[in-house]
Formats: C-alpha cells, structure tokens, sequence
C-alpha cells in the first residue's frame, strides 16, 4: 500500500475518532491533538498492523491508549456548575480559572460523522450535549471508554473487552457502574433534561427567532419570557454562573451591557443550536468576536445558555472571522 492509500483510508475515520477522543478528554483541541497523535502512531507502525482485527477497531484502540495517557494527570473538566454554588447578581465577580479547568465547545462537524440511521444520529448527538460530556468527565478514564464505546458507539461487549485487554465480565461490571453514576447526576442536572429535534421541529426554531430578536434587540421583557425561571447562565473562563430570569437579565444590562447591539450568527454546536455572537466595537466599528452561545432548549423555553468567551481559540475553531462588519459598510463594498 503507497503512502497516499494509507493516509485516505486512515483520514476516513479521523471525524468519528475525534468524536470519541472529545468525549473522553472534554477538550476540542486535546481531541485534535490526541487523533493526530493517534494517525502518526499508526502510519509508523502500520507494518506490525496483522489485520487480525479491522482498520478501524485498531485505530479506536490506539486512540483509546492516547486518550488514557493523557488523562493520568487526572484533571476532570467541568462547567462552572459542577465546581461552585450559582453566585446572585449581588455578588457577581468575574474570576477567570485556567483554560484545562472547563469543558469545552466542539463544532458539530468535527465530531459528528455523517450517518444515514437517524437514531444512530440522534444517540451522537445527544451523547456530546454538554450536560453529558460534564457527566462523562465524572467517570473513571476506564468507565468513560467502556461507556463511550458500548452506549454511544453500539460495539459488543466482548470487542471492548478485546480493545481494552480486559474481560466482558470486567466490561459488563464497568459499564453497570458507570450508568449507575449517570442515573444519579442526571437527576440532579436539570440540563439534563434539554432537548432539541433533529432537524428543529417548528416551535424549536421560532423559539431560536424569538432568542435572536430579543438579543440583539437587548429587549429583556421579551427575553425574560423566553427563560424558564431556572435558567442557568455561564461564561468560561469565568467561574461565575448566575440561575433564573432576574439575576440573568439584571447581570446581562449592568456587567454584561457592553453586550448591547450585538449581532448573532447561527453555529451548529454540541449537538445544540449556537450562535457566534459579535459585540459592537465602539473603537473601530462594526462587531468584533465575542462568544461562541449554547443554547440548552426544554418544554418551550431556554434552560440554559452558555457562553464560551475565549474567542481567539473558539472562532478559528469553527470557521468563523473574527471581526463582522456593519451592514452599512457591506452594502457600501457590495456585499
């Protein structure tokens, strides 16, 4: 086999191994780096490759050790939920931690292989919504493979167990424990709860219409109305959170007003809608970067909206520039 045939048949599976490598370590870019990791390791030793099991099973494998490598030093990350009590608006401080403290955002298309079974795409979808990867990173590195792998990516007990060097009793015992955890944090998590059609259904996506106007309008009566009363707001890095409509709207026209007049762009995120959001830039006009938004939807209102504030990491990420110009000045260039 040429070099080219190799890396065409190992490119194939670099999206559904970065979905996998993402849902162990709860970071895009240690993700990235742990399937380019895992491509170099098996074009070096491709030749000892026996075939015995598939190309693809052989790569999961690799993966699988490069991930568990990298999650010894045992940081688990987490939303700002999962670290502190929500802090009322009284007292609102923003307090930056280091980036390895936080779940982070993934594009969809980074993670999300295209499949044609449509519950086969809802099961990826909901399995990297960011109250899951918050439960995921809970688990034991071994729990969290074992789960991954016979939940969410439907491979046989006894495959695991070959991936993992281990037994199918030991993978069955693993697997038990690990949705025994889940089940608990799931009825703690209110997020937990959100859910989104696939595509959007109808009263989905006006409530995504109704979100835009009220946000870039800064019309926090019509926004209030969107909020279910225990909604939750966040802002990585910042250890901050804030919970229900008030101390949302009362932070977002004191701390947050310099948010006022900003436009949004849709984004495809976490299995969730999202927006780019860009804020005025009073200096140099039109908007500049300021948020990567997600948003968690449940019984027709927003349970939860995110947003991940380190823009010169997350806009590269997802294609996006980081400067939007005003509409005045596109029409004048004829855009």
């Amino acid at each position: 086999m040429t070099t080219t045939d190799l890396d065409v048949r190992l490119e194939k599976h670099r999206v559904e191994l970065t979905g996998y490598c993402y849902r162990m370590l709860g970071s895009s870019f240690e993700a990235e780096d742990a399937v380019q990791d895992t491509m170099v390791r098996a074009w070096r030793s491709y030749e000892k490759f026996e075939g015995r099991s598939s190309l693809r099973s052989w790569l999961y494998r690799i993966a699988t050790n490069v991930c568990l490598d990298m999650l010894t030093a045992g940081n688990k990350r987490a939303r700002p939920m999962d670290l502190s009590d929500s802090t009322p608006l009284a007292q609102a401080a923003l307090s930056p931690r280091p980036d390895n403290t936080w779940l982070e955002p993934m594009p969809d298309a980074r993670v999300l292989p295209t499949v044609e079974d449509p519950a086969e795409a809802a099961v990826a979808k909901e399995s990297v919504r960011l109250a899951f990867m918050a439960a995921l990173q809970q688990l034991p590195s071994k729990q969290r493979a074992v789960l991954i792998l016979r939940e969410v990516l439907a491979w046989k007990a006894s495959e695991v167990a070959e991936l993992l060097d281990t037994s199918v009793a030991s993978v069955n015992s693993a697997l038990q424990r690990a949705r025994a955890t889940l089940a608990e944090r799931e009825q703690g998590d209110k997020a937990a709860a959100a859910a989104v059609s696939d595509p959007l259904d109808e009263e989905q996506q006006k409530l995504l219409d109704r979100y835009v106007a009220a946000f870039e309008g800064y019309d926090m009566t019509a926004l209030t109305a969107l909020l279910h009363e225990d909604a939750v707001m966040t802002m990585p890095p910042f250890d901050l959170w804030l919970t229900g409509h008030d101390d949302i709207t009362g932070f977002m026209t004191t701390l947050g007003s310099a948010c006022e007049g900003s436009r949004l762009v849709p984004v495809q995120v976490n299995g969730l809608p999202g927006f780019a959001q860009y804020k005025p830039d009073p200096e140099q006009g039109g908007f500049t970067a300021w948020a990567v938004q997600v948003l968690e939807i449940s019984d027709g209102g927003l349970l939860g909206f995110h947003f991940f504030l380190d823009t010169e990491r997350w806009f590269p990420l997802f294609g996006l520039s980081l400067r939007l110009e005003a509409e005045s000045d596109q029409v004048e260039e004829g855009v």
